[in-house]
């Protein structure tokens, strides 16, 4: 949400970044090749650091590293608690250390400090969450007939190979570490390409937190070649994703020749359903807040608006002055609002929706432009008179922009909310709790909000309904996602 800008503002000094290598078995190594990649800045467009260019040789060190780990190492025979202890005393280290991850983030990222500053919260309480959880995964007794014993076993899945994405580099390390890591498995991650200064910052973490070798190994590259031979490879049990819809499905029909296990968390073009009967100043700051949060790079945004006719002109109108007065600046600064987008691509493609949108016959009502001589920013941009069937109402655009799409009946929303192959989020704004909960039942979409947007908790599952994505992330249900279940039978005298 739009912060008001205080005599405290200031702006958080650029931490010092150094060429990074690759993290494989404990120890911090060059790539086979010898390759590297430019980590940028998207503030300005400079590069920040050469990162080391992992690609298939050095994701089989990586399995064969996690491999040995799981199977022979002292992380399989590690005590369920004591898992729990080894993420606990992580999440201690990224508490203290987590100003200087917060800059790094945003440095690489372009998220807002402030921003930056809540997902390391996020990252803490999700390590945290997850090391109470080590020593409590528990199997049954079953009674079976006849004179046996019968119990179940939960052992971890094996192997597993984890992409996460470039909008919330952290926060989607430690979604994909913690569940992972309490039920006893070793990871091989591919960080993204763009964004993969604070996961090696937190591999420095885990050495220091004492974790065993090769129970996390970090393999910077890019999706073509480094994700590619992570999800081919043979000895990968499982692969969990966040990522785009056409990538997972790539990745699905590569991992169906060895038949890995895969959980996917995709994107979205989530409805955010705003009734004549709701409180209009936090429905308008909450709409605000739906789209515009780290620059629209979100996959729950708001970005479908739908506004009942009767208000919807009032509600535009307060919006848009609302977009003309969010800051864009430096994302190392405290009064900052908004942050620059990921990379030139993501402007480029955001841009030439906009361009799109007003060919299709939308209303730009403010927004649209390039901000700025430098960096990737772009305007909180809004469009009216938008039509379902546009471009820029079906695509998830992944950047500022809004599309406000006028309605009359509960009806009518509820069909056209669901008229598309994403259902990730959704939310309605009113003060008729019966009309809440009749729409919460029939959105097809992982997460319903009622009055509030984007409120996500370690503790509460996550994921879509239909091309959104498979399986959950957080709560007890990831759980599932990192186990075998294993029945034991014993003929008793």
């Amino acid at each position: 949400m739009a912060t008001t800008t205080s005599s405290k503002a200031r702006t958080v000094k650029a931490p010092q970044v150094k060429d990074q290598p690759l993290f494989i078995n404990g120890r911090f190594v060059d790539s086979v090749s010898g390759k590297t990649f430019p980590a940028i800045n998207p503030a300005n467009g400079e590069v920040l650091c050469q990162v080391a260019e992992g690609d298939a040789a050095d994701i089989d060190l990586a399995v064969k590293a996690a491999r040995a780990a799981l199977e022979t190492g002292p992380w399989n025979r590690m005590d369920a608690a004591d898992r729990g202890r080894l993420l606990y005393k992580l999440a201690d280290l990224v508490e203290k250390n987590s100003e200087e991850l917060a800059a790094l983030e945003s440095l690489n990222c372009g998220k807002t400090i402030n921003d930056s500053r809540g997902d390391l919260q996020g990252v803490v309480n999700t390590l945290r969450y997850y090391a109470g959880w080590a020593d409590k995964i528990e199997g049954r007794t079953v009674p079976v007939r006849g004179n046996f014993l019968s119990y179940t076993l939960r052992q971890p899945i094996g192997v597993v190979g984890q992409i996460i994405p470039w909008n919330f580099p952290l926060l989607m390390l430690a979604w994909k570490w913690g569940p992972a890591l309490a039920c006893g498995n070793t990871v091989v991650m591919k960080p993204a390409e763009q964004t993969p200064l604070t996961a090696m910052r937190m591999a420095e973490l885990v050495m220091e937190a004492g974790f065993p070798n090769g129970v996390i190994n970090l393999v910077p590259g890019y999706g073509e070649t480094a994700g590619a031979a992570l999800v081919r490879h043979p000895d990968v049990d499982k692969i969990a994703f966040t990522g785009h819809v056409d990538t997972a499905k790539l990745i699905q029909k590569s991992a169906a020749d060895t038949l890995k296990r895969c959980t996917f968390e995709l994107g979205g073009k989530s409805p955010n359903v705003i009734f004549a009967d709701c409180d209009m100043e936090q429905a308008v700051a909450g709409a605000f807040h739906a789209i515009y949060f780290h620059g629209g790079q979100c996959c729950t945004a708001g970005s479908r608006l739908f506004v009942e006719e009767k208000i919807r002109q009032e509600f535009v109108e307060r919006l848009a002055e609302r977009s003309k007065q969010r800051k864009l600046g430096d994302p190392l600064s405290t009064e900052t609002e908004q942050g620059p987008q990921v990379s030139q691509e993501q402007l480029d493609k955001i841009l030439g929706y906009v361009k799109l949108g007003e060919k299709e016959g939308a209303r730009l009502i403010t927004g649209g432009q390039r901000w700025g001589n430098k960096g990737y920013y772009v305007e909180p941009t809004i469009f009216d008179n938008v039509k379902d069937e546009m471009a820029i109402a079906r695509d998830e655009i992944f950047g500022p922009v809004v599309s406000v799409l006028p309605f009359k009946t509960m009806e009518e929303v509820v069909d056209r909310a669901n008229r598309t192959y994403y259902g990730l989020a959704a939310a309605i704004w009113t003060k008729d709790i019966d009309k809440a909960h009749n729409y919460a039942r029939q959105v097809k979409a992982g997460t319903v909000w009622v009055n509030c947007y984007h409120v996500v908790d370690t503790t509460t599952p996550f994921g879509g309904f239909k091309m959104s994505g498979q399986g959950r992330e957080n709560g007890e249900a990831a759980l599932e996602h990192y186990t075998e279940m294993k029945t034991v039978t014993i003929k008793l005298n």
